[in-house]
């Protein structure tokens, strides 16, 4: 399996970001009346089905959920993360902001 290293939020550019070998994967997000709004997530096709996704993902809900914000999962990368997880669902955002 790759180095999978550290997930970091970039709060400037509005993402999360997973460097891998040398590549990066990254969870896009809007911050938006107390939600984070995830529009657009992307993994280099040299680390597609190795799991990188999801770990960037998950990390990414494990900050949302510390910094007590709700998520408005627009990408269906991260919609489809969230439905097969139960325990995540806590963190949808009844009414999405903006």
């Amino acid at each position: 399996m790759a180095d999978t290293g550290d997930v970091r939020n970039n709060e400037a550019e509005g993402r999360y970001e997973l460097a891998v070998d040398g590549q990066l994967a990254i969870a896009a997000y809007d911050r938006r009346e107390g939600a984070l709004v995830f529009t657009h997530t992307q993994v280099p096709e040299a680390l597609k089905g190795q799991g990188v996704g999801s770990r960037l993902v998950k990390a990414a809900l494990a900050d949302a959920r510390a910094q007590n914000l709700k998520v408005v999962p627009l990408c269906e990368f991260v919609a489809a993360y969230i439905e097969r997880r139960p325990q995540e669902q806590d963190l949808l955002a009844l009414d999405a902001p903006g």
